[in-house]
């Protein structure tokens, strides 16, 4: 591709073994060891980056934002936060399709901006998703079914479910999350169209809502008491960080890349379907959830104790439907085990790429024959026994700590994936690379990684600035916004100076290293062998046309 522009031929990549790199920056030959395996398909990787990690911060936490913003604060909120999501998938996607390697852009933060950032950058990913918020919401959800049940059992259980499908390894993930998402892609798109049908009055009551609840209690909500434009302004201010906790995970696509086979093909294609998820799933549900659930009613509060957790479940029971309720409920809970399974699976894999970049301790690269890092995984998923927070604490108080954290760090985790790819434009246009012989790019570069950087950051910096409006003060509140946020400069300062180490040059960058291994992947696919799969590679393709018909008016992509 690009990189056999540089000099006309391809030296020897150092293949396997050139995600091992010395505290120089340079990458040395490891001894031999089992590595990461390509196990997960197609239909996998498309499943994951459609509903992979669809999960409780839109079905449950959507409860909060409409609580603060109102119907139309909550839905300019998501807009706004999917339009970051949009320019650093993007971002990410060009990259992550031209090197598809093990620590996804850990490893490419370290190839292109420099290895202290890496190693920010990832222990910051890493403890991004071994914070267990998923699993306290799943110990919510059940609270629906059974509040008198001490809350440890819904956590043991949740715990069983996720680690033995990751045990199970990569491939047993990726069978996990076929079915796990298709069931949340199944149950997302079934409750728009019943939202849609309730609200012009088809439910059991034929009570017509339209667009009732924008007009009273109102289209939005004067944040705290506040009156005016500004009441309502920070109303839509405290849906952002919310909505950057539904969007976590997007970029899960890049994680799995080093497991992904054809991993050319396919993760240009998984990129591309970012818009459905996007408009179809969190900016549609959000508008429904506007339409069907006054922005006043109590149960909106997760930490109130007595919640209904999810606005959806709150809209079926209000129109009366009998049963439904309970069914859309454990759909959710299959929701919240499958992202705490990603959840794992994500930490596991981003410690080994710490390991492998030498940021981490090399006891993490273990892994079994079949490729597993059990070493990872079971340290990762040591984190998760936080859950059990949720026993001597409202769930719903902790599913909103645990979201906050995961919020911010996922929101720095976006921000250096757009530096990286700021430094890794800036290195192609320094060593004479067309861009557009790479297999994922599009026209909208560099600006859509500017947005990304300037956004990010600027909704960290002001993530917590609800804790400073008199008589609103929450230590805990404040610790789990600017914690994350505090520690990224200073683990990156201190590794600059522990390490020695300073930015790559543009001239120095590294295009080529395992280049010959990953086109050596890469293959046509084959014809579908029997009619399961043919209906897949039919229903993908149906997809890709719509999507492709709405980049029309989106965006020029290659």
């Amino acid at each position: 591709m690009g990189a056999e522009k540089l000099d006309g031929t391809i030296p020897p990549s150092k293949g396997e073994f050139s995600d091992v790199s010395d505290r120089d920056g340079e990458s040395v030959q490891a001894p031999p060891r089992h590595t990461l395996h390509r196990q997960l398909k197609n239909r996998h990787i498309a499943m994951i980056s459609i509903g992979g990690v669809i999960g409780t911060g839109l079905f449950v936490g959507t409860a909060n934002s409409l609580r603060w913003g109102g119907p139309v604060g909550l839905l300019l909120g998501y807009l706004t936060m999917g339009s970051i999501v949009y320019c650093v998938m993007i971002t990410l996607g060009e990259m992550i399709a031209f090197l598809p390697i093990p620590g996804g852009h850990i490893k490419l933060a370290e190839r292109f901006v420099d290895p202290a950032f890496s190693f920010a950058m990832g222990w910051n990913y890493w403890y991004s998703w071994t914070i267990v918020s998923e699993i306290s919401a799943a110990a919510l959800l059940i609270d629906y079914w059974h509040p008198s049940v001490n809350n440890a059992v819904w956590v043991v259980m949740c715990l069983v479910v996720v680690l033995t499908i990751n045990m199970l390894g990569a491939g047993a993930y990726g069978e996990a999350e076929f079915v796990f998402a298709s069931i949340k892609v199944i149950t997302i798109t079934g409750l728009i169209i019943l939202g849609i049908v309730i609200d012009l009055g088809g439910g059991p009551d034929h009570d017509r809502i339209g667009f009732r609840y924008w007009k009273n209690p109102g289209p939005f909500v004067q944040y705290n008491g506040i009156g005016g434009a500004k009441g309502r302004f920070l109303g839509w201010a405290a849906v952002l960080t919310q909505a950057a906790f539904s969007f976590i995970g997007t970029e899960i696509v890049a994680i799995a890349a080093g497991e992904a086979k054809n991993p050319r093909r396919t993760l240009p294609k998984a990129i591309r379907r970012v818009y459905i998820r996007i408009l179809l799933f969190y900016i549609g549900g959000t508008f429904i959830i506007g339409l069907l659930v006054p922005s006043n009613n109590p149960l909106l509060q997760l930490n109130s104790g007595t919640a209904a957790a999810s606005p959806f479940v709150l809209a079926i029971e209000t129109a009366g439907i009998k049963s439904l309720p309970s069914i859309i409920n454990a759909c959710l809970l299959t929701s919240a085990w499958s992202a705490s399974s990603s959840d794992l699976y994500t930490a596991s894999r981003a410690i080994y790429g710490l390991a492998a970049s030498g940021n981490a301790p090399k006891f993490f690269l273990r892994t079994t024959r079949s490729g597993l890092p059990y070493a990872a995984v079971l340290f990762s998923a040591s984190f998760s026994l936080l859950a059990f927070m949720a026993v001597s604490t409202s769930a719903g108080s902790v599913f909103d700590w645990f979201s906050n954290m995961t919020a911010v760090a996922g929101l720095m985790t976006w921000f250096g994936i757009s530096v990286t790819y700021l430094r890794f434009y800036k290195g192609m246009q320094v060593q004479g690379i067309d861009r557009k012989t790479l297999p994922y790019y599009t026209n909208l570069q560099p600006y859509a990684a500017w947005w990304g950087t300037g956004a990010t950051i600027t909704v960290c910096f002001f993530s917590g600035w609800s804790v400073f409006l008199e008589g609103n003060w929450s230590t805990a509140n404040f610790v789990t916004n600017y914690l994350l946020l505090i520690t990224w400069p200073i683990m990156y300062v201190g590794a600059r100076f522990y390490y020695r180490t300073k930015p790559v040059a543009a001239e120095d960058m590294d295009f080529v290293s395992d280049i010959a291994e990953i086109v050596a992947d890469s293959y046509d696919e084959p014809p579908p062998k029997n009619k399961m799969e043919a209906f897949w590679q039919w229903l993908v393709s149906k997809v890709a046309s719509w999507q492709f018909l709405t980049s029309l008016t989106l965006s020029p992509h290659s």
